[in-house]
């Protein structure tokens, strides 16, 4: 069995989907026959960066990990809109305006705050029942409500042009879930009384993991090839870094992989994962004393 983490240094033109497809061929080709796979965030096709892609019993925290804050650097190049927001559509707008720089900076502190973001009519969200990208592709309008999105940093890296008239800035942003950076670039722009479109995005974190964790397609191509899979694998854990682990005895880890209520526990009421000396048994609840079973893990101790 293999369960655990590939985060993939996602390359230009791959979509979230092949990516996965990518990581189950190899997986296949090394001998660990049909595993479940999954990846926790979808990056556009023209994105790249941290793609954490879950696998066997580390799929049950994609749920997590779509809910988890981001990090990505991205440039907003100014004087052209395009329909999908990024290099990838067509001019519906144009503008000679380019902003100062002393503009752009004051600009950017707006924006570090909780406000209403309308996502891009090419997005992968649901319109009654279809991708809202097949509505948009196919010539529909599309019509998507505003949702609550948190930028907790905006900081300007780089820009070409001159102080009088920025043609493109370099921005690096931590949001919360939902967040579209082409959304941002767009918003950005109009408030400096322009227009503009994304031309670069890259994630550098994603939760937990980061780009210096990340691998290239040719490094997990290579286990395909023979490549020891430990090497790019991490374990189950390393995607519950964020919350306290509690570890069990051999008659309550016994408990919790059966599902049962423990009580008289004492410690602080949240979420914990349990686990028996280095094997996660579950994600847990407790409450005023008491451990309840959230999410369940499959694992065995190869010591056993």
């Amino acid at each position: 069995m293999v369960d655990g983490w590939i985060i993939l240094d996602k390359p230009h033109g791959l979509g979230s989907t092949q990516a996965v497809a990518a990581v189950k061929r190899n997986l296949r080709q090394a001998g660990f026959g049909k595993c479940k796979v999954g990846h926790g965030g979808t990056l556009d096709p023209l994105a790249t960066g941290v793609l954490p892609i879950a696998v066997g019993e580390a799929t049950k925290l994609c749920g997590r990990m779509l809910d988890s804050d981001k990090i990505y650097a991205f440039t907003v190049t100014f004087g052209t809109e395009t329909d999908t927001l990024d290099l990838e559509g067509k001019s519906v707008a144009t503008s000679d305006v380019r902003p100062t720089l002393e503009a752009l900076q004051d600009a950017l502190g707006a924006f570090r705050c909780t406000s209403e973001q309308v996502p891009p009519a090419y997005s992968a969200l649901m319109v009654n029942g279809q991708r809202a990208y097949d509505l948009a592709r196919a010539g529909e309008a599309v019509d998507l409500p505003s949702r609550t999105i948190t930028i907790r940093e905006l900081t300007l890296d780089g820009f070409s042009g001159t102080d009088a008239g920025v043609e493109s800035a370099t921005l690096t942003a931590h949001v919360t879930k939902g967040t579209y950076i082409r959304s941002l670039a767009r918003d950005i722009a109009r408030a400096l009384g322009t227009v503009g479109h994304v031309t670069m995005l890259r994630r550098l974190k994603a939760g937990p993991f980061g780009i210096e964790q990340a691998i290239s397609l040719d490094k997990l191509n290579d286990v395909g090839q023979g490549a020891a899979l430990e090497h790019i694998l991490l374990p189950l854990q390393a995607g519950l870094v964020d919350i306290p682990a509690l570890n069990l005895d051999p008659e309550q880890a016994r408990a919790v992989r059966q599902g049962r209520v423990l009580a008289g526990l004492p410690h602080d009421d949240g979420l914990y994962w349990a686990k028996a000396g280095q094997v996660p048994l579950a994600l847990v609840e407790l409450s005023g004393g008491s451990l309840k079973v959230s999410r369940g893990f499959n694992i065995t101790d190869v010591a056993e």
